[in-house]
């Protein structure tokens, strides 16, 4: 395999925050990576049915008028094509110039506008609206989606984000190295040819992360799950074991010649820099 990715991408997911003391926090987070590693940039995320959508904007809104170089997350359940073209422009008045698109999760209620109902299909109707503007950046999954039917409809799903004009994609996170390597081979074999950049998920909480993972059908391999569990009432000999996993993770991911690292923070800034400080760049 190829020497370590000194030219890596690397880059952090948040959330929006929900309370005035949420953003404070999540101000102090970003300037707190930033010290660190200085992150590409820093994605938004957008949550089901559109239920953050005006949160997402408001924190796009202020870390973009503060010249931090940040990535909204963009889905297209429960938005009408009118409400996305309103979006984009105000992202593209606001400078913004890359994003990260979603389907995004059905609502609760199983009520959506019916205008989109896969990405592809709002990846299409962004480059039909703003040209190349925007770097899209789409999901991919190396496990599989939980909701697709086969592992082969599930790589079709991908193929037709990237044929539709994605520039990039972002993994779902996974502890199962091969998984990754699979994916890309299988790109390969269909010159795909983006960069396909590893989701990294910090360990450090052992009930949060099986609860993530089962929503999101990440497989936690036995021998890390068992060792969690060990360590289930011992907070730091599980950082520290979740330290050393996902560090050796990414150090693996970036020999293999992985263009970046996406780093899912959950507004927490410790986990990640201790990551960073262990990889070999």
């Amino acid at each position: 395999m190829s020497t370590t990715n000194s030219s890596a991408v690397l880059s952090c997911e948040f959330f929006p925050p929900r309370t005035e003391a949420g953003v404070e926090k999540l101000l102090v987070t970003q300037q707190t990576l930033n010290d660190v590693f200085q992150p590409a940039y820093y994605s938004v995320t957008f949550g089901a049915g559109g239920t953050t959508r005006e949160s997402t904007l408001e924190t796009v809104t202020l870390l973009s008028k503060k010249g931090i170089n940040v990535a909204p997350h963009i889905s297209c359940i429960g938005s009408s094509k009118q409400q996305i073209k309103e979006l984009l422009e105000l992202y593209k008045s606001l400078g913004i110039s890359r994003m990260v698109t979603l389907r995004g999760d059905i609502p609760e209620s199983g009520e959506s506008t019916k205008e989109f109902s896969h990405a592809n299909e709002l990846v299409s109707f962004i480059r039909e609206t703003t040209g190349n503007h925007f770097t899209i950046e789409v999901a991919a999954y190396p496990e599989y989606h939980p909701e697709s039917v086969s592992p082969q409809s599930d790589f079709e799903h991908f193929k037709s984000k990237v044929a539709a004009g994605a520039d990039g994609a972002i993994t779902q996170y996974f502890y199962n190295i091969d998984a990754y390597s699979r994916f890309i081979d299988n790109c390969q074999r269909e010159n795909i040819n983006i960069p396909i950049t590893p989701g990294i998920m910090p360990i450090t909480n052992y009930a949060s992360l099986i609860r993530f993972s089962d929503i999101c059908g990440a497989e936690i391999p036995r021998w890390i799950r068992k060792q969690l569990e060990a360590y289930a009432d011992d907070k730091e000999s599980l950082r520290s074991f979740g330290l050393d996993v996902t560090s050796n993770l990414c150090n693996q991911l970036l020999q293999q010649g992985a263009p970046g690292l996406h780093f899912y923070t959950l507004n927490q800034a410790g986990a990640t820099n201790a990551i960073w400080k262990n990889l070999s760049i």
